[in-house]
């Protein structure tokens, strides 16, 4: 039992408990974030409901504790933007799956971070007047962002791809260390037909 725990647990209760820490205010520096990685390897690590519920719950129960950290709404409506682009980038890591390594899963994490920046960005130019609803608004806004907002949108997108990078090869390594043997399936394999043989004359007798 504790050989098949291993390989179904471990990995998810490491990804839920890194964002959880990352997320107290003040911990990470500015625009260093977990949650493109976290996103992006839910959605290659875990399987079935698990890979939409996990992480999806897990943003929205830090967004509720950090909306009443700072007194704010706890519901806040332009949020939905926001978990639209999570959604796209649990669908862009089912084009990924665990056995393709740690470089490649790293690249398709900085891709998922992208995704999110493109999606976030674009709606931002489009709700804010600030941006010129042309072309060269939308630039600027990809770009410089706002004149007096520091960071730019450019340094946001650096270190962005940067923590991307970093956490998701952080998080595919602990994949590696995580799974289980092929010695420990062929255990938990049997661990689970003796299980049933053992069951099967109580359930003759009755």
């Amino acid at each position: 039992m504790m050989r098949l725990m291993k390989g179904k647990f471990v990995l998810p209760i490491v990804l839920v408990a890194v964002l959880a820490v990352s997320r107290i205010p003040g911990l990470m520096p500015m625009d260093f974030s977990v949650v493109y990685a976290f996103l992006f390897c839910s959605g290659v690590y875990c399987h079935g409901p698990m890979r939409w519920w996990l992480p999806l719950g897990t943003l929205l129960l830090t967004d509720l504790a950090l909306n009443a950290h700072y007194h704010m709404p706890l519901l806040d409506p332009s949020l939905i933007w926001n978990y639209l682009a999570y959604a796209a980038i649990i669908l862009l890591a089912r084009w990924f799956h665990p056995g393709m390594g740690i470089i490649k899963t790293t690249l398709g994490g900085v891709l998922g971070a992208v995704l999110f920046y493109l999606i976030t960005s674009t709606v931002t130019w489009w709700q804010d007047s600030y941006y010129a609803k042309t072309i060269l608004g939308l630039f600027q806004a990809l770009t410089l962002g706002h004149t007096n907002i520091q960071p730019s949108s450019w340094e946001f997108l650096r270190n962005t791809l940067f923590s991307s990078a970093f956490f998701t090869a952080l998080f595919s390594m602990a994949a590696v260390f995580t799974e289980e043997s092929p010695a420990d399936k062929t255990a938990g394999s049997r661990e689970v037909a003796e299980g049933e043989g053992e069951v099967q004359p109580q359930e003759a007798e009755t």
